[in-house]
């Protein structure tokens, strides 16, 4: 179970905290409330009942406060008495957090008021307490003595932790230290200062508490056992001398997910307005949960209908009830249908155990074998012959050189797996890692063609090719991959060589984004998400300063392979269609007379003369008059056709016209081409009634070039869609007018 919380916060809100100060664009208390904010959004996504938190202001207009009848408690008000927050309380919240018009109120009476706020709602059950203050330093402060040792003593008498945080307080350590000081804030400072130092508390500028919300927080997770049961060496039923250790199982790695976003709905009340609520979702989603915006969310509901084919109920389809469906296994092209009593006969029949089935050295083992993340075994905690039977196998393995392989079930009935048992020895305890190794049947094998050498057809092997690296370009890589070298490219606290990336440095920047752009929105509704924290992109690309100093490597190993740049994309007179310079400069195709232009697109190799048309083409003329030519061949391919033979060669070429125009950016040249089409078909002006050819033309989806296919058409998708999915008038059903002969060879 998650450990209890109660965390108080006092924010410093007077007069002197509206100011700016040390060149920030932001006001002190905003400058604070960026701290503020981040721990208390954190704690609400916690999502944890235990997870408690109140806020206390200082130095407020009003007085709202137990003690309020005491002058040494005056302007000190309760914002948020400790509670669970949601996210209505943070909107509530920071409305309350504003500038006051006063200097006056004593941090060290806030102090007061928040120990009495923990304890009276933590009581003497088990909590971690903690108070949080955040203040200037500015106003006044009564320390007296004797108040200051009486608090001292109840915070370390109920466990608590203080912890002060100052805007632009003095910190030798951070390196900061504010010129033309106030006198009385540097007074306050020291008396801070003592009072954490009584209590064991910590205290700290606020320069560098926000410089630390760009670390990412790692989450700390309870361990949950995968296996508790025996390790067994041999079967102990038959034989005496088995070995049988009691063991548990914990995952050692396992992937991080970022949270994950459900579906919401806005609700709205019969009056037009949306509905207040504070309830949080449940899994039915029946309960409303309001947004950062106050609105109310309800939860969607997903539902699975199942049908059958039924050519007598409407629609051709019928409703099934899901509990009258059965379980069919594909086998071939049919169904074998296994009913559910006799379903046992396909699940194979286990016993819970973790049994050792064998030995192989570490040098047969080979790392890609490995299928999943890796699990820790250690013997059961408070049996003593367990652990020196574990510890046992442990070295064992270790001194052998050697893995074991298991046989794992976590549960009666579960399938079995086969695991490798690797040893750890470290400094402070010893355990076995096991990760998931493939059966026969898990295992792909492929075929590639080798990477040091060229195999013929013939079967003789060549070691010096185009396709291979030489000597120079081996060494050339080898040096230019020492240097780009990272594992001694950083430098530790003492300045000598240490790793650039080390793994706990190393945090996964979807994970910790997301977040980070949660919490801020749930705060700030309408402000735009701050830019990603540093350390989140620091290892997104290489360092500038290693490769700078790789550079001359870079380049003696493109001298090595002979790299050359890849010419520029031709883009002129053409349009859109690519035109690649050869390198030796000469143009093979007008060696090869291919360059010859063809002023006519003919009917028998329409495509082809079309492209070649286009590809002469230098002016805005040439290309209608090429479009022209393939219109006239497909309408003469309609009119001419002998029932739809020909429809399907006239679709093709009117894809490929689309095509052409769409590369060219003139698509008004092939939307006429379309509406000139139809009006066609619908007068019959091509053959009679051909108005099957538009709905051939319909289910091929050409339509219109729309404003989305291209930006120069002056088609929006509304057009698209009236001129391809308004359908012809039906087909006449008179009788056609021609006369057809037949002639009997008899």
């Amino acid at each position: 179970m998650a450990e209890k919380e109660s965390t108080v916060y006092i924010i410093d809100v007077g007069a002197s905290m509206g100011s700016t100060h040390n060149g920030r664009d932001v006001s002190d208390l905003d400058f604070a409330m960026t701290y503020i904010w981040d721990k208390i959004t954190s704690t609400v996504a916690l999502d944890r009942k235990t997870a408690t938190l109140g806020v206390v202001g200082l130095r407020t207009d009003g007085t709202e406060n137990e003690l309020s009848g005491e002058d040494s408690f005056e302007h000190i008000s309760v914002l948020q008495e400790i509670s669970n927050i949601l996210l209505p309380d943070l909107k509530q919240l920071r409305s309350k957090i504003v500038p006051s018009s006063t200097d006056k109120g004593d941090a060290i009476s806030a102090i007061v008021i928040a120990i009495q706020m923990i304890t009276k709602y933590c009581k003497k059950l088990k909590y971690k307490r903690k108070l949080v203050l955040v203040t200037d330093g500015r106003g006044p402060l009564d320390a007296d003595p004797d108040s200051v040792k009486e608090i001292t003593n109840k915070i370390k008498q109920d466990n608590m932790e203080l912890v002060i945080v100052g805007v632009d307080f003095d910190d030798a350590e951070f390196g900061f230290k504010e010129e033309d000081k106030d006198p009385q804030k540097a007074q306050n400072e020291q008396t801070f200062a003592e009072l954490t130092e009584s209590c064991d508390g910590i205290i700290g500028t606020l320069q560098q508490a926000v410089e630390e919300l760009g670390m990412p927080r790692l989450k700390t997770t309870r361990p949950v056992h995968s296996y508790r049961g025996f390790l067994t060496l041999g079967n102990p039923d038959e034989y005496d001398s088995a070995a049988c250790i009691d063991v548990e199982r914990y995952p050692r790695t396992a992937v991080r997910r970022p949270m994950g976003a459900s579906r919401f709905v806005q609700r709205q009340d019969p009056t037009g307005g949306s509905t207040q609520s504070t309830g949080t979702v449940v899994h039915d989603g029946d309960i409303a949960m309001p947004d950062a915006d106050g609105n109310d969310l309800a939860g969607v509901k997903s539902s699975r209908t199942y049908q059958v084919l039924d050519e007598e109920a409407p629609g051709g389809k019928r409703d099934v009830d899901r509990d009258d469906l059965a379980k069919g296994y594909e086998y071939g092209r049919t169904a074998v249908h296994i009913n559910e009593t006799d379903e046992n006969v396909t699940k194979l029949e286990t016993k819970q155990t973790l049994e050792i089935i064998g030995f192989i050295p570490w040098a047969n083992y080979d790392r890609f074998m490995s299928m999943t993340v890796s699990s820790i075994l250690i013997a059961q905690k408070t049996n003593s012959k367990a652990i020196m039977a574990l510890s046992s196998l442990i070295h064992a393995l270790f001194e052998l050189e050697s893995y074991a392989i298991a046989r794992l079930v976590v549960k009666d009935d579960k399938p079995p797996v086969i695991v490798l048992l690797a040893p750890s020895i470290e400094v402070d305890y010893e355990c076995l890692l096991d990760v998931q190794i493939p059966f026969s049947e898990d295992v792909r094998s492929y075929k590639f063609p080798p990477l040091d050498r060229v195999v013929t057809v013939s079967g003789k092997v060549i070691k010096e090719h185009r396709n291979l690296p030489n000597d120079a370009l081996t060494s050339a890589m080898s040096k230019y991959v020492d240097q780009m070298d990272l594992s001694t490219f950083g430098r530790d606290d003492d300045g000598n060589p240490s790793e650039y990336m080390p793994m706990t440095d190393t945090f996964s920047p979807v994970l910790h984004r997301i977040d980070q752009a949660v919490r801020w929105r749930a705060v700030h509704p309408t402000e735009p998400v701050p830019p990603p924290h540093e350390i989140l992109v620091r290892y997104s690309n290489p360092p500038e300063d290693l490769v700078n100093q790789s550079k001359k490597r870079l380049e003696k190993l493109m001298a090595a392979a002979d790299v050359k740049k890849v010419p520029p994309k031709v883009q002129g007179r053409r349009r859109n269609r690519n035109e690649v310079k050869p390198l030796s400069g000469l143009n093979v195709e007008a060696l090869l007379g291919g360059n010859q232009k063809k002023a006519k697109v003919s009917a028998q190799n329409a495509i082809p003369d079309f492209r070649r048309l286009l590809d002469s083409a230098e002016s805005i003329e040439a290309l209608q008059d090429a479009a022209q030519q393939l219109g006239k061949i497909i309408e003469g391919r309609i009119k001419d056709s002998f029932g739809d033979i020909a429809y399907a060669r006239a679709l093709e070429e009117i894809k490929t016209l689309r095509e052409e125009m769409t590369e060219m950016e003139e698509p008004a040249l092939f939307n006429d081409f379309a509406r000139q089409l139809k009006r066609k078909l619908l007068a019959e002006e091509l053959g009679g009634n051909r108005k099957d050819f538009w709905w051939e033309y319909r289910k091929s989806k050409l339509g219109l070039i729309d404003k989305k296919a291209a930006e120069t058409s002056d088609a929006t998708e509304e057009d698209a869609k009236s001129v391809s999915n308004e359908p012809l008038p039906p087909l006449s059903c008179k009788p056609t007018t021609d006369t057809y002969q037949f002639w009997s060879l008899t």
